[in-house]
């Protein structure tokens, strides 16, 4: 066996040594003892893994859930729970870690397409937004005991001269009834598609800034509506309607939909209108074509959030000012990250952080 075939086969040799964890530092290389494993050194290593394997999407998302945590440490005495919210915020924040990680570890198969682990590890995004806009409804009065529903409605009349939502009322009909409902319905599909175009190509590195820009959106909309708690004109103006808003098959899907998911509160701004402003602008950089086709039912959606009475207009200029901001900053942040070319979101590690994620090399002998 020549050396270089006797080298390569040390190595070998170690590195399996080294992740069973029998080698404990670059040190002990040459001597590969058989010491027991280290469970500290694996949870290091795989944290360190994690870590690494973290992209710009996920650092938006950490410091919401972050952020979000030390306000319920600070206003506890105003939460019903704060230890099981706080809980639940590490839990989030280990799962998505663990999806970073195991993606991480798997890769991508580029012969056979992606992993079931890439799967999830690029989906679980539309998940965390879902859990984030739930939660606002034990985070809504965090700092805030009262509802501030009367300064948003003195600032809608005072532009429009009428509150909208009940000024609207006058011309409802069942058809009209259905098309907003249909309108307010294709916020869930904004992002959805623009995410399944940029997926389907692999354009990795547009698909991540997409995310991000929502991200960023839908964390200044959530933090800003802890701070200034409204609860909305469905709520505010219960009673005064003259009867429900009848309709067809999107009007039922959306009162399916309010029923199992309606949050009491965190309307301003309105998270709708952010996200779908968020997804309209990264349609605008990634595939100009999309947002023309977008454009329309962005503008339809806009007015049908307080149509069908869940947001003052102040809500919806809110909204838009958010999801614009997500997207510049979103786009400030994707400049400075490095580039998520394999979807996977992996930076560069520092020589310190690579010794526990990597086995050292065996010297040349």
């Amino acid at each position: 066996m020549n050396r270089s075939r006797r080298n390569e086969f040390k190595e070998q040799e170690y590195a399996i040594a080294w992740r069973e964890g029998l080698v404990q530092s670059p040190e002990t290389a040459a001597l590969v003892e058989p010491l027991g494993p280290s469970i500290t050194r694996l949870a290091l290593r795989e944290m360190a893994g994690a870590w690494a394997a973290c992209g710009t999407f996920e650092w938006v998302a950490l410091g919401y859930l972050g952020v979000s945590s030390v306000l319920i440490l600070f206003f506890a005495e105003n939460l019903v729970h704060p230890a099981r919210l706080i809980g639940m915020q590490v839990f989030v924040a280990v799962v998505i870690l663990v999806l970073c990680r195991a993606k991480a570890r798997t890769g991508t198969d580029g012969s056979v397409g992606p992993t079931s682990w890439h799967f999830w590890r690029c989906w679980y995004p539309h998940l965390f937004f879902l859990f984030c806009f739930e939660e606002m409804g034990r985070l809504v009065h965090l700092v805030q005991p009262g509802w501030q529903d009367a300064k948003l409605i003195a600032f809608d009349h005072w532009l429009t001269g009428v509150n909208p939502s009940l000024w609207l009322e006058r011309f409802a009909h069942p058809a009209l009834n259905e098309f907003m409902q249909f309108a307010y319905f294709t916020y869930f599909l904004f992002l959805l598609i623009l995410g399944a175009i940029l997926y389907h190509r692999r354009e990795w590195e547009s698909y991540w800034a997409v995310m991000t820009y929502s991200a960023v959106g839908y964390s200044l909309g959530y933090i800003i509506a802890m701070l200034f708690p409204v609860e909305s004109p469905w709520f505010t103006f219960a009673g005064m309607w003259h009867g429900e808003l009848a309709g067809g098959p999107f009007t039922a899907v959306i009162d399916f939909i309010e029923k199992c998911g309606r949050v009491h509160g965190a309307a301003f701004p309105s998270q709708h209108v952010a996200g779908a402003m968020a997804a309209l602008w990264g349609a605008w950089r990634h595939r100009r074509w999309l947002f023309w086709v977008f454009l329309p039912f962005v503008f339809c959606m806009c007015a049908s959030t307080v149509y069908v009475r869940n947001h003052y207009v102040a809500d919806v200029f809110a909204g838009m000012v958010t999801g614009t901001f997500g997207y510049v900053i979103g786009c400030w942040l994707m400049v400075r990250s490095v580039p998520e070319q394999d979807g996977s979101a992996e930076t560069e590690l520092s020589s310190a952080t690579r010794s526990l994620v990597e086995p050292p090399r065996i010297p040349q002998v």
